[in-house]
């Protein structure tokens, strides 16, 4: 039986997000028993011209929901991007996750030629469904929750690749 682009996104997008946010309970205690500002961790990036840590789940999660809204055929859920602690962080991977279970597989399933524009910088990129979600979503919820996870581990947080990998 051939996978479905329901079973293609929804399981992954729920076990990398649900990841990131234990992660960030590990980062919350992190700065807790070592007596500093969790702020530290949230402004932290890996390099100066790449996003920190607060953006980085922002941008993961504006992914999930943007890949799985355009799948379905939603209207993609904005939130405004004013996180500055871990636990409107872990807030809004919630709230992500609560948009993403309330999307049915019969919403995705058969998306595969489906017309995708983004608006881009550059202009309009156009997709089909299946190349959307293999080319582009997957892979950008992929690299922003890697390098929310490597912003942590490189700041000292006892975190390894199982926790990345998250339930499974």
């Amino acid at each position: 039986m051939a996978m479905s682009m329901y079973q293609a996104s929804v399981p992954l997008f729920k076990t990398l997000l649900g990841a990131l946010s234990k992660n960030l309970d590990k980062g919350a205690a992190f700065a807790e028993a070592k007596k500093f500002d969790p702020s530290v961790l949230i402004n932290a990036r890996l390099s100066p011209d790449m996003f920190a840590l607060s953006r980085q789940v922002q941008t993961a999660t504006d992914q999930a929901k943007g890949g799985v809204a355009r799948l379905a055929g939603l209207e993609v859920p904005s939130y405004p991007d004013d996180e500055t602690t871990f636990d409107q962080l872990k807030a809004r991977i919630a709230k992500t996750l609560a948009f993403i279970d309330s999307v049915k597989p019969a919403q995705i399933d058969g998306s595969e030629n489906r017309e995708i524009v983004l608006k881009m910088r550059a202009g309009d990129v156009k997709f089909t469904g299946q190349r959307y979600l293999i080319g582009f979503v997957i892979p950008n919820v992929t690299f922003h929750c890697t390098t929310a996870y490597n912003i942590l581990r490189h700041n000292g947080v006892d975190i390894g690749k199982r926790d990345f990998l998250g339930d499974y």
